[in-house]
Parts: structure tokens; C-alpha cells; sequence
């Protein structure tokens, strides 16, 4: 396959599974395309340093959510003290991914443009969130920012938190050449030995298998993931296939917002009665924009009688 269609197919939104080291060690590699330039809109209004690193959080979102078995909703929350002090990026089960980013324009202007994710979000911590609906207890994981990305920060997370040996690398494209966004990541874990399909080998053995395929991974280059003619499993061949690799069927991913004008009149119906009318324009509406997509969902404060008088 060459020309468009190859591009066409390269940067498709999905999520590969892959195991390597004969069920040794699992992974995960994600592309996201179309959904970015959704995901991204001009509306936004986001600086090429903000936008970059929401591609990033969006592709890391997307690998750590495959990585699990949930129904509901996976969220990576950022946050920090930095010209960028909320990142936010979550999928659903089903697949459908959004994010949003809050940034102070005039900091982020100070920053410069190659400087590394810890630049603009500073001091602060990254969240992992499963969401999976009432009646259900919610899980979450909390780490530090540590390091100069946030790779480094889901590492730690895993080592520390999870006991698991994880390693990620993530290239984000900007628009360029006719092309659109694209970010991907590649992330793999070391399973306890006799897990799933995991083997049960002498430590020594275990342990070098887990260095080679971390090697490996770390000779990917950034070149290679922002190719926009490199499929997915062709890379991972370039990279593993001598370490018993084997591939997964797809997951496809999609941007979608889950926002709703329904869900807003709720909240505003929830909000103490005589605090909404503060809320109207002069024309009694109440316009409510969501972050993630930047719909305005617009209410008249009659909808909300008789428990709101304007």
C-alpha cells in the first residue's frame, strides 16, 4: 500500500495490542490522527506548546486505558503550578476520547517552544481516575511529577504504585505539509511471570528479557513514530520482531465529546435558586460552554421554573 492510502492508514485513531518475549511483556501502541485535529479545533485558541502537549496526554491516555479492562470511563489528569496548570484527557470503554487543557496565554508565550512538558505544567501531580458508574467505588492513582516528561511520570507511577516495570515513549507531529495532527505512544509492561501468558522463567532470565525489550523500545526514534507512512505493526515489527512478537486485532478510537445540553439543565436545576438568575444575560438565557468541545449549550432561566424566578 502506498500514497494516500497508506497515510490514510498510518495515521488512523487506534490502539495495537502486541506481546512480546512469549507473553513476557505486553504492550500497547497507539496512533491518533483525525481524532486530534477534532480534539484540537482552532476554537481552542491553543498555543503550538499547549497543543503539543495535549496531543501527548491524549495518546498516553489512550495507551494506559487499554492497558486496563473497565466500563465506564479512564481519565489522566494533569495538574500543576506551571503556565499550563490542567491537562485532562479521558476514554471510554466503547473507545471515544476528548480532552481539554486551561493555559495562561502570556506564561506560555515565555516558555520556549521545544522546552519539555515539565516547563509548562511545573511542580504538581498526574491522576489516573476509572470511572465505572454508580454503584461501582471509583479507583484512582496518584504520583508526583517527576523527571522531564510525563513518560517519566507514568514509569513512576507504575514502579511505584503497581509494582510493575512499565516503559512509554511518546512523538507528537504538528500540522505540517498538508497533514494534520499525530501523536503516538508506545508503552510496554513486564507481567508477573505465569500471569496470563506470561512464562515462568529463572529470574535472571526474566530480568534480561525485560532489558532487551526496553532497549529495544529506547531505539525507537522520534523520526520513526512521526513517519506518517510507517504502519503501526510495521514499526513494531522493525523493533521486535525477533522477540517473539505477536499482534492483536485493533481497537478503534474516535474523538466525542459526551457533553449535553440535557446534562447542563440538570446541573443549573441543581444550583440553589436564587444564585441562577445571576447567571442570565439580559435576555434571561444562561450560556454555558463546554471546555472539552467549546459547544455553547444555551438555557432559558423559564425552562428552569417554577424552581428558578428570574
Amino acid at each position: 500500500m502506498t500514497g494516500a492510502a497508506a497515510v490514510a492508514t498510518a495515521t488512523a485513531d487506534l490502539v495495537l495490542p502486541f506481546t512480546i518475549e512469549d507473553g513476557l511483556v505486553r504492550g500497547r501502541l497507539v496512533r491518533l490522527g483525525p481524532a486530534l485535529d477534532s480534539i484540537l479545533d482552532p476554537r481552542h485558541d491553543y498555543p503550538l506548546p499547549v497543543a503539543t502537549l495535549l496531543a501527548e496526554i491524549c495518546a498516553l491516555a489512550a495507551a494506559l486505558a487499554a492497558m486496563l479492562k473497565y466500563d465506564g470511563v479512564f481519565t489522566l489528569q494533569v495538574q500543576g503550578d506551571g503556565p499550563v496548570p490542567l491537562v485532562v484527557a479521558d476514554v471510554t470503554s466503547e473507545g471515544r476520547l476528548r480532552a481539554m487543557a486551561r493555559f495562561d496565554a502570556v506564561r506560555v508565550a515565555a516558555v520556549a517552544a521545544e522546552a519539555p512538558a515539565r516547563a509548562l505544567l511545573g511542580q504538581g501531580h498526574l491522576a489516573f481516575t476509572v470511572d465505572q458508574g454508580a454503584g461501582t467505588e471509583r479507583y484512582q492513582g496518584i504520583v508526583a511529577l517527576e523527571g522531564e516528561t510525563l513518560a517519566d511520570a507514568v514509569g513512576t507511577y507504575f514502579r511505584q504504585s503497581e509494582q510493575l516495570d512499565t516503559a512509554v515513549v511518546t512523538a507528537v507531529r504538528p500540522p505540517a505539509d498538508g497533514l494534520g495532527w499525530a501523536a503516538q505512544a508506545v508503552m510496554i509492561q513486564r507481567l508477573p511471570p505465569g500471569s496470563g501468558r506470561a512464562p515462568i522463567l529463572l529470574a535472571e532470565e526474566a530480568d534480561e528479557s525485560w532489558r532487551r525489550a526496553e532497549i529495544l523500545l529506547g531505539s525507537l526514534t522520534v523520526a520513526e513514530m512521526r513517519d506518517p507512512t510507517l504502519m503501526p505493526e510495521h514499526l513494531l515489527y522493525r523493533l521486535y520482531h525477533a522477540e517473539s512478537l505477536v499482534l492483536f486485532d485493533p481497537r478503534h478510537l474516535v474523538a466525542a465529546c459526551r457533553c449535553s445540553r440535557e446534562r447542563v439543565v440538570e446541573t443549573l436545576a441543581s444550583l440553589p435558586a436564587d444564585e441562577v438568575p445571576s447567571l442570565a444575560d439580559a435576555e434571561g438565557n444562561i450560556t454555558v460552554t463546554c471546555e472539552f468541545c467549546r459547544t455553547d449549550h444555551v438555557v432559558a432561566l423559564t425552562e428552569l421554573a417554577p424552581a428558578v424566578s428570574p
